[in-house]
């Protein structure tokens, strides 16, 4: 399993020195998310201020932009990183598309497939000359003259990962794209009996198998060497669990626990404001089953005890801001990646 790292700067001027940061550190990948700024950005500094750390998006949201755009975005970050790129996608939820992009939200799994098969063959024709002729039902592209054709790259094959939660998107997954951005919010147990199922379905629907397919995550960690390290850090990571929890877009992942009746009472102290009470709702076991308590020097061989065949790739979820001058982090990295 090889262990990632999310950007924790999006200021573009300090950028190339956390990008050297991570890369010397050997974290295999470097993921830039679509939240309070723009996905893509820190990616581009980042590509010309490294040169062997992967990048990636996890992620960019997928309606939010007309897939011509997303293409021309990956292609240039594809090129500018000699071939380290990972075109992340996702769909996010209804009410965000609709008013905080003002976009249209509609059948998202339908349309998630369509993006990316848009987005394939506006770089075939970019890369092999084939005439562009993409019609769907919710995206045409047909025009394509050489003044806007960036022409081919060296490296084309850019690997498209997709967040997933429900069976549809798993399925989706599959079918079409060479990995999936598994949430955070999840178990063992639910990554062996939904998610699996559902993307081997997708596998078989397009001929390829286990060993084409890569599963990267964010794992949430209760990390330390002292029991206060541990037990400051494990009142944080139960918040944000109860945070996902109260939404009931995760309701099957507490579901395959029995655990569902939960989702109600969460959202109802969610709306009434009281976080200390929904985390008090997460209890122990819960903890376990949906996060991971090491400390640094054991975190590897737990990580690896509880995912194996799961999961090729995380990063750490801690919901608070972490330290990069760690010292204990260097030599944790090696053992997932030296």
């Amino acid at each position: 399993m090889k262990l990632d790292v999310s950007m924790l700067t999006h200021d573009l001027k300090s950028i190339p020195d956390y990008a050297r940061k991570v890369e010397a550190m050997g974290y295999d990948c470097l993921w830039s998310s679509e939240t309070q700024h723009d996905p893509y950005l820190p990616l581009a500094v980042a590509a010309t201020s490294t040169s062997r750390i992967k990048l990636g998006t996890n992620i960019a949201t997928v309606f939010s932009r007309s897939p011509m755009i997303t293409a021309h975005t990956a292609w240039d970050l594809q090129k500018a990183s000699g071939g380290r790129f990972t075109l992340g996608l996702g769909t996010q939820v209804k009410a965000h598309n609709e008013r905080r992009f003002s976009v249209k939200f509609e059948s998202p799994g339908p349309k998630m497939a369509e993006a990316i098969r848009g987005i394939r063959a506006i770089w075939d024709c970019w890369q092999n000359g084939t005439k562009l002729n993409f019609k769907g039902q919710f995206y045409t592209f047909d025009v394509m003259t050489p003044f806007f054709n960036p022409g081919p790259i060296e490296h084309p094959r850019i690997p498209i990962f997709i967040a997933a939660v429900n069976r549809f998107m798993c399925g989706v997954a599959g079918e079409l794209c060479d990995g999936m951005h598994v949430h955070p919010f999840n178990s063992p147990t639910y990554l062996r009996e939904v998610v699996h199922p559902a993307v081997e379905a997708g596998l078989r629907k397009s001929g390829r198998s286990r060993k084409d397919f890569t599963y990267a995550t964010s794992t949430f960690v209760v990390v330390g060497d002292s029991p206060k390290e541990r037990e400051e850090q494990a009142r944080m990571v139960k918040q944000q669990i109860a945070f996902y929890a109260s939404t009931r877009t995760y309701e099957p992942v507490l579901a395959v626990h029995g655990w569902q009746d939960l989702v109600p009472k969460l959202h109802r102290k969610s709306v009434e404001g009281d976080w200390q009470g929904m985390a008090d709702l997460i209890t122990d076991e819960m903890l376990d089953t949906y996060a991971v308590t090491a400390t640094y020097d054991t975190l590897h061989a737990n990580m690896l005890e509880r995912h194996a065949g799961l999961l090729d790739r995380t990063a750490l979820y801690q919901p608070y801001r972490p330290s990069q001058d760690d010292p204990r982090l260097p030599a944790m990295v090696r053992a997932f990646n030296g």
